[in-house]
Order: structure tokens, then C-alpha cells, then sequence
């Protein structure tokens, strides 16, 4: 079931500065729904924040690679999410975040603090708000499980939903997948 999802009518047409975040379960298919959302532009920018550190997380980002048009401009960056999206400037239309949830574990694998992990998080709610280009954000819905049974799986678990719901607060619009069917719930 490889190809993108057929984004909703109301949400084919994208401001030029709107921010869309694109939540739901891991593999509900948020990626390939933000994806077919930016589509339709000319200066999509990619950014991805896996990092290939296993032989499957390199066939993954292999996979998801070769998925993407030829035409699209792919920028790694598991750390300066911020900064990235600031740089894409000239000629950028969408930017295409992928994943908030990699980011953030990237962050707590950094060592930085809780505060400093959502400050970075505050930081980019901004550059969503004021980038001329359209930011589409990927997360995964963490907290719809059992409570986890050690203490860094519960504080990722905390991190992802907080910086999940300061991030939903900024955008224009949020969505919601769940097997494949997305649901606009702002």
C-alpha cells in the first residue's frame, strides 16, 4: 500500500504561510498524507530528521527516499530543525517536516533538559508562525497507549505530547490519521 494518501478537498489549497501539523498512530500513514498535500507545489524542501544509525533505520529513510519526487530538495538535520526551515527562503513554497517525534527523541539523546527540549519546540511553533513558506509538521500521537514502564519511555512519552499540543496551539490547522483516514480536528 506504497503511495500517497489523496489529501481532503479543504486541504488541497496551503497559505503561503500556513502551518499544518499531521498527527496520529506510528504507520496510520501521516507521512504519505503530507506528502500529497505538497504535491502540488514547485520548492518543496524535505526535512528530515531521521538518522540512519541501524541497518533498518537506513532501508527506512532509504524507502522513504525514493518515494519522493525527484524534484523535491531533501535537507537531514536531526538537531537544528529551527534553523533549517529559517534557511529555506529562496524559492521554498512547502516545507515538509518529518518527524517532530524523531526530533524530539534526537533532542533528549542530546542530553539537553526538559526546558531546553521545549524551548527548542516554543522556538519552532515561531519559525512556523512567521515563514513565508508553508510548514506541513509530521508527529506521531504518543499518548493513546498504556502508561509506560520506565522512566525515559515517560518522559518521551510527556515531551512528544506536550511539545505535540504546543505545536497544535501555533498551527493554522491540524489533522488527525488513523488507519490511513485523515480527519481535520482544527
Amino acid at each position: 500500500m506504497d503511495g500517497i494518501i489523496a489529501p481532503p478537498p479543504n486541504a488541497i489549497e496551503l497559505g503561503p504561510s500556513e502551518g499544518v501539523l499531521i498527527t496520529g498512530g506510528a504507520r496510520s500513514g501521516k507521512s504519505r498524507f503530507a506528502e500529497g498535500l505538497a504535491m502540488g507545489f514547485r520548492g518543496v524542501v524535505y526535512l528530515a530528521t531521521a538518522e540512519a544509525l541501524d541497518d533498518e533505520m537506513k532501508e527506512r529513510i532509504g524507502r522513504h527516499r525514493s518515494g519522493r519526487p525527484a524534484s523535491w530538495r531533501t535537507i537531514e538535520e536531526p538537531i537544528r530543525v529551527s534553523e533549517a526551515i529559517e534557511a529555506c527562503r529562496d524559492g521554498t513554497k512547502v516545507v515538509l517536516l518529518d518527524c517532530v517525534t524523531l526530533w524530539i527523541s534526537n533532542l533528549i539523546g542530546s542530553k539537553l533538559s526538559d526546558e531546553a527540549v521545549l524551548g527548542r519546540v516554543g522556538a519552532l511553533a515561531e519559525v512556523v508562525g512567521s515563514s513565508p513558506c508553508a510548514v506541513l509538521a509530521v508527529t506521531n500521537e504518543v499518548g493513546l497507549g498504556i502508561v509506560p514502564a520506565n522512566p525515559m519511555a515517560r518522559r518521551f512519552r510527556d515531551l512528544a505530547g506536550q511539545a505535540n499540543q504546543m505545536l497544535a496551539q501555533s498551527m493554522d490547522r491540524v489533522y488527525f490519521l488513523a488507519a490511513g483516514c485523515p480527519m481535520r480536528i482544527k
